[in-house]
């Protein structure tokens, strides 16, 4: 199937899970996570209406989306930085990035709203959560995202939206749905505290359906749109 076909059918079954839990389809947002994947798989899923596109490794990313640019400069994307942030990679993604979707220190978040380019916008920001309590996992933990929060919530360069996990896999959609759940509540926490928040990024291909029953916004997928990844190229 072309990228086209696949974002068709991803859009579906994105509608469905929405319609099936009793929510509206235009309130999941697809992510297309093009990481490992090339300009013209970029500009051939743009041109099937997909503007918004995650990327994991920075350099790979500036470079593809000079390339974008140079091919297409009548494409209007938004580039989401999904993978961790380390503090020497902080620069570049405030200048090139719209949104970043795994702060969980203040350190990162601090750096960012000082580097953000003062002719661009606020770069939008998701703070994401260890809800598996993996030792392995990046994230801040469920009992220290209020104190983040209010932080992040005061740096002039940022606009805090929401929250951001990546759960432990799990096999049964019910034991899918409980860390998205508890991603959720502590969305309500920080709205409660008066900290409003829009964005709960959540779940993947294998998961995706207990996100969106759970209440994601937006969902990032990747290999059901672009295909198998090759990481050894």
């Amino acid at each position: 199937m072309s990228i086209a076909e696949n974002i068709a059918k991803v859009r579906l079954s994105i509608g469905q899970a929405a319609t099936q839990h009793g929510r509206n389809p235009a309130s999941v947002h697809l992510l297309a996570v093009s990481k490992t994947f090339g300009a013209e798989a970029v500009i051939d899923a743009a041109n099937a209406g997909q503007v918004a596109f995650g990327e994991n490794y920075l350099q790979e990313a500036i470079d593809k989306q000079q390339v974008v640019q140079t091919l297409r400069p009548d494409l209007a994307l938004e580039w989401h930085f999904i993978g961790p942030i380390q503090s020497n990679k902080t620069r570049p993604i405030a200048e090139h990035f719209a949104w970043a979707h795994a702060v969980d220190r203040e350190k990162i978040a601090r750096r960012l709203s000082e580097q953000r380019p003062p002719n661009l916008p606020p770069l939008n920001i998701c703070l994401q959560v260890n809800v598996s309590g993996e030792d392995s996992k990046s994230g801040v933990a469920p009992g220290e995202v209020l104190a983040l929060a209010e932080v992040v919530a005061t740096l002039p360069g940022l606009r805090l939206r929401g929250l951001m996990a990546i759960p432990e896999p799990a096999e049964d959609v019910e034991s899918q749905r409980k860390p998205f759940a508890l991603l959720h509540a502590l969305q309500q926490q920080l709205r409660e505290a008066g900290i409003p928040t829009d964005t709960l990024s959540m779940g993947m291909s294998a998961d995706m359906n207990a996100a969106i029953a759970e209440g994601a916004t937006i969902v990032r997928i990747g290999t059901a749109i672009f295909g198998k990844r090759d990481y050894a190229k």
